[in-house]
């Protein structure tokens, strides 16, 4: 089986934990968690310096996850990489878990770097951390996954414009680009395109991709690890609730759980894909 091919099957098994915690906790976001599958599995399964063993190596790149309610894919990739027990996925959301509605640092769970929440603050975490990375003269890198929506948020711009002063080319930016959001399409509730003119007029490094397309995600990876002067951008087009018909581009989706009905729907769904 080709490389592509592990990375396919492991997107597929990631949708199924999303969707079954999402339905045992009852509530939860799986319409941004699905779009962002194939981003994540190609950056932790193949790109990313990350040690499930030591999730907390000096060495390790950073991920932050600043549209923190996607939370369950990022908990179903750190579950399969390793970092903790699959079953405790289980435990989304509930009294005690250490698998919040958000990502928080203080429960413990190997692999949060940081809480995350309210939106537009990942990316200026991500460019301190960067900045101190430079500093140190270290090799790590730093990745942030951010919406689209968030987009409409002044601090990533404030972020964007020191990134680059800084020339941060440790840094990217990855935007899961699928044009809606809670209230629905971004374009209509507050326009952020032409996302890639405008990093690119503030000095990133610019780059559009299918962001479910696993050659282009890597291709765009790779050149993120080739950039020597800027920070970089990765404008992914996604589908909001990919992988699940009655989901995709259905902004009603985007917290809201399916009923047991619509789950084993979902779920069967999921596996036709593979």
């Amino acid at each position: 089986m080709s490389e592509v091919s592990n990375l396919s099957m492991t997107c597929i098994n990631v949708r199924k934990d999303i969707i079954k915690m999402l339905y045992s906790a009852g509530s939860g976001h799986p319409g941004g968690s699905l779009s962002s599958v194939e981003l994540l599995v190609s950056l932790y399964f193949k790109h990313m310096r990350f040690n499930p063993k030591n999730t907390k190596d000096p060495n390790r790149d950073y991920f932050i996850l600043s549209k923190g309610h996607v939370c369950p894919v990022l908990y179903a990739i750190l579950a399969r990489l390793g970092c903790f027990n699959h079953d405790e996925l289980n435990t989304l959301r509930r009294i005690g878990s250490r698998l919040q509605g958000h990502p928080a640092k203080d429960k413990n769970l190997p692999g949060i770097e940081i809480s995350t929440g309210s939106l537009g603050y990942g990316l200026s975490i991500g460019a301190g951390i960067a900045i101190g990375i430079k500093k140190t003269n270290k090799p790590n890198r730093v990745y942030v996954l951010m919406g689209d929506g968030e987009q409409q948020e002044g601090n990533i711009w404030e972020a964007a414009m020191s990134s680059a002063h800084y020339k941060l080319n440790n840094l990217c930016a990855i935007v899961d680009n699928n044009g809606l959001q809670i209230d629905g399409a971004t374009k209509n509730i507050m326009n952020v395109e032409p996302l890639i003119h405008k990093y690119k007029a503030f000095g990133w490094n610019t780059i559009g991709i299918d962001g479910h397309n696993l050659e282009e995600i890597n291709s765009a990876y790779l050149k993120f690890k080739s950039e020597k002067e800027k920070p970089t951008v990765i404008i992914a087009k996604t589908i909001k609730g990919k992988g699940v018909s009655f989901m995709e581009n259905a902004p009603q989706w985007h917290g809201k759980v399916p009923s047991k009905e619509l789950t084993e729907k979902a779920l069967a769904e999921i596996l036709k894909g593979a």
